[in-house]
């Protein structure tokens, strides 16, 4: 408030402006793209230190949004499009584009390039107005996909723990290299991503109910522990007093049915853990699409009654594989066993 206060009345610089853009999803004929322009605060995830993590995670969620911010986005062969970010400065461009698969590498990523159109406010833009997003385009090689939470699912992160008092310490005070990821998890996600042919190239989504203010932090975790590269798709940070509805399906149900039907004709292994509503989540769907989850792996969190309960849902049903596991190795095993990998 006080910063704001202090910049109204000229006594304060105004802080330079930056584009973050989201490793996003979709098709050879179909452009999603989805980000944010802010401020720029200065959050620098390299420093080492206690201090600096709570620094970072202060500046992460006193984000300054730009509402109305004019942005253009431009892909490799010069086509152009125009976008202007909400209240909360978030931009989304969903539109039809011939060709996009052209312009991809050979991981299926294309590469973009975001810039403010205009400046009428003459603020100072680092990176000389250039900024990157990313957009996957499953390679046509690939066998399947991977829908994956975060959250104690790759990362722990305590949410099951008593009014989640461990996420509380591990956001604040953990900085991304000392963040621990579950024992043998990589290792799973990378050859689910090569699939059973070992050059599949199976696309990843990491779809978590983390705000987006922590988009980089968790886009950090997952190339510092070498998790195969995907989409990240979270959830935007709800004010306590908010008034706006709320959304009429949770955010990663909504997202989820959102991929299958992106891509109609991949089927897809879920995966996540028994902490929360992952399981409930994942029957659902799979009840839903019937024949395209190929499937289900849920991890075991230290907590007797969820555990307990997510037991009995996955005893009574039979519509695709799924198991309660302790162990990565016991995931990869079962996945050698169906065929999914190698």
């Amino acid at each position: 408030m006080f910063k704001e206060i202090f910049q109204g009345l000229g006594l304060q610089e105004k802080d330079p402006l930056q584009i973050h853009g989201y490793q996003s999803y979709g098709t050879h004929d179909h452009l999603y793209a989805l980000g944010r322009a802010l401020e720029y605060e200065g959050v620098n995830l390299d420093k080492k230190g206690m201090f600096n993590a709570l620094k970072n995670a202060y500046r992460q969620f006193r984000s300054d949004e730009l509402p109305g911010a004019k942005l253009k986005l431009k892909l490799s062969d010069n086509r152009v499009f125009y976008t202007e970010t909400n209240a909360e400065g978030y931009y989304k461009i969903d539109l039809q584009a011939e060709g996009l698969d052209t312009l991809t590498n050979k991981l299926g990523w294309l590469q973009m390039q975001l810039s403010y159109e205009g400046n009428k406010q003459e603020r100072v833009i680092i990176n000389d107005n250039k900024f990157s997003a990313q957009m996957l385009i499953p390679h046509e090689k690939a066998e399947y996909g991977v829908i994956s939470d975060i959250d104690d699912t790759i990362l722990q992160t305590g949410v099951a723990s008593l009014m989640k008092w461990k996420v509380i310490i591990n956001t604040l005070f953990q900085e991304v290299g000392n963040r621990t990821p579950l024992k043998g998890a990589a290792s799973l996600y990378q050859k689910l991503h090569r699939g059973k042919s070992g050059e599949a190239s199976n696309p990843i989504f990491y779809v978590s109910n983390s705000p987006w203010n922590l988009y980089h932090y968790l886009e950090a975790f997952i190339k510092h522990n070498n998790f195969p590269k995907g989409a990240i798709l979270l959830r935007d940070f709800r004010a306590p007093f908010e008034n706006t509805p709320p959304p009429e399906k949770p955010h990663k149900q909504h997202e989820i049915r959102n991929i299958l039907k992106t891509y109609p004709h991949l089927n897809f292994v879920l995966i996540g853990d028994s902490g929360e509503h992952d399981a409930d989540i994942y029957i659902e769907i799979a009840e839903e699409f019937p024949d395209r989850i190929k499937a289900i792996y849920l991890r075991s969190v230290n907590h007797e009654k969820r555990v307990f309960r997510v037991r009995g849902l996955l005893e009574k049903f039979e519509i695709t594989p799924a198991l309660l596991v302790n162990e990565s190795s016991i995931a990869e095993n079962h996945a050698r066993e169906l065929g999914l990998i190698a």
